[in-house]
C-alpha cells in the first residue's frame, strides 16, 4: 500500500509540472461543438439496449432514477466527460427514440471489441458492431445527416449536428477490453500477443478514416486492469502466487498491459502521420489501477466486493436476473449504497467509480500529453 500512495504522488507531481512545461496558461480552450464516442459497455449509453434487449432494473437507479441502456447504477465516464465539456449526454446512434444528434453521437455497443470475432452475442456477448462497423455507421451518419440539414427547414435541424461542427468535434476512443477478454478465452498467450500489433492498427486505421473525412481532436482511452475484475476473481480457483500486491490477477493485467503498451507506441506513431491532428492517450488503466490501490482510502469498500448482483456460497446469479434455487427464486439486486462500491456487478463500475475516474483524467493527469481534455484540441 505504501508503493501506491508513493506512486500516486509521483503521479501528482509529475502532472503539475507537465501540465506547466506545454505552457497551459497560454493556450484557449477548445470549442467542442460536439463529441463522437466508439467503444464498448464501458462507455455504451444505450446502443446495446436499442440493438440486442434493454438492460433492466436496478440499472439507472442512482442518477436516472429507472434504465437507461448503461450497464452502471447511473453515469459513466462518457457522461461526466460530456457534463464537463458542458454538453448533453450523448445519445446512443441506434436508439430511434427521443435522441437528439445536435451534439455529438454516441457509436459504442456492449460487448464490441476493436476486431471482429468470429463470436456471437448469444454466445459469449460479442457485439457484431466491431470498430469497423462503428466508423461506417458515423460515415453514413455524417452523410445523411448533412444532406438533410442543407435541405430541412430550420425547425427541423434542432436535433441534427451542425455540419460544420465535425471538423471542431472531439472523437473518444475507449474500446479493447473485449479484445483481451477474447484473447484470454482462447488461452493461448502467443497467439494473443501475435494478435496485439492487428487490433491497434485497426484502431488507428479507424482515427485514420475520421482524420480524412474532417476529425481532427482525438482522445484515446486505453484499457484498464481486466484482472482486477472481480468477475476475473471470483469464478476461478486462484493461488496466491497469481496475485499482485493490490489482489489482481497478474497474468490477465499482463495482457492489458502489453496491449496498452502497443497502443501508445501506435498513437505515437499516429502523431507523425496524421500532422494536422491532436491525439491525446489517456492512460484509463494507470487511474483504475490507483483506485482499486486505494479503496478504503478513498471511501469504498474492497475493491474485489459487488454491489449489484447475487454472489454467495458459490451460487452467482448476475445482476438483475432471478434464479431458482432450492426451490427458492432468488433476485440479484444491488446493495443498499452504490457510491460505496467500485464494483457495479462485477465487470462494470458504479457512478461514483465513474466519477472518480473521470475527474483524474479530464484534467489531463493520466494523458500523454498531459493536457486537460478542454484543451485537446492542441498540440503541444
Amino acid at each position: 500500500m505504501e508503493n501506491v500512495k508513493v506512486f500516486s504522488i509521483i503521479i501528482a507531481v509529475f502532472s503539475v509540472l507537465s501540465v506547466e512545461s506545454v505552457g497551459l496558461k497560454d493556450l484557449k480552450t477548445c470549442n467542442f461543438g460536439a463529441v463522437y464516442n466508439f467503444g464498448d459497455s464501458n462507455s455504451d449509453t444505450g446502443g446495446g439496449s436499442a440493438a440486442f434487449w434493454p438492460a433492466g432494473k436496478p440499472c439507472g437507479e442512482t442518477f436516472f432514477g429507472r434504465p437507461v441502456g448503461r450497464g452502471c447504477d447511473g453515469r459513466l465516464i462518457i457522461d461526466f466527460i460530456a457534463e464537463h465539456l458542458g454538453l448533453p449526454h450523448l445519445s446512443p446512434y441506434l436508439d430511434s427514440i427521443g435522441t437528439s444528434f445536435r451534439y455529438g453521437a454516441n457509436f459504442a455497443i456492449g460487448g464490441s471489441t476493436i476486431g471482429p470475432q468470429n463470436e456471437s452475442m448469444s454466445l459469449n456477448g460479442v457485439s457484431p458492431f466491431s470498430l469497423d462497423i462503428q466508423i461506417v455507421q458515423f460515415d453514413q451518419f455524417k452523410d445523411r445527416t448533412g444532406y438533410f440539414y442543407n435541405r430541412s427547414y430550420p425547425r427541423h435541424r434542432r436535433n441534427l449536428p451542425r455540419p460544420e461542427d465535425f471538423s471542431k468535434a472531439l472523437y473518444i476512443f475507449d474500446i479493447g477490453q473485449n479484445d483481451i477478454a477474447a484473447g484470454l478465452r482462447k488461452k493461448n498467450d502467443s497467439a494473443f500477443h501475435a494478435s496485439v500489433p492487428d487490433i491497434v492498427d485497426q484502431l488507428a486505421k479507424a482515427v485514420q478514416n475520421l482524420y480524412e473525412h474532417g476529425a481532427r481532436t482525438f482522445w484515446v482511452h486505453n484499457t484498464g486492469p481486466i484482472g482486477c475484475l472481480p468477475v476475473s476473481l471470483r469464478y476461478h480457483d486462484i493461488k496466491p502466487e497469481e496475485l499482485d500486491e493490490q489482489g489482481c490477477l497478474q497474468a490477465q493485467n499482463a495482457y492489458s498491459m502489453e496491449f496498452n503498451r502497443q497502443l501508445k507506441a501506435r498513437v505515437i506513431k499516429l502523431r507523425e502521420e496524421l500532422p494536422h491532428a491532436a491525439l491525446t492517450y489517456v492512460d484509463i488503466y494507470a487511474a483504475k489501477y490507483e483506485l482499486i490501490g486505494n479503496a478504503k482510502k478513498q471511501g469504498f469498500v474492497e475493491a474485489v466486493n459487488i454491489c449489484c448482483g447475487f454472489h454467495e456460497d458459490e451460487i452467482q446469479v448476475y445482476c438483475g436476473h432471478k434464479q431458482n434455487i432450492n426451490g427458492t427464486e432468488i433476485y440479484a439486486g444491488s446493495c443498499e449504497n452504490p457510491s460505496d462500491f467500485i464494483s457495479w456487478d462485477g465487470v462494470h463500475y458504479t457512478e461514483a467509480a465513474n466519477r472518480w475516474v473521470a475527474h483524474r483524467i479530464i484534467n489531463g493527469s493520466f494523458s500523454d500529453p498531459p493536457l486537460p481534455i478542454k484543451h485537446a484540441c492542441h498540440k503541444p
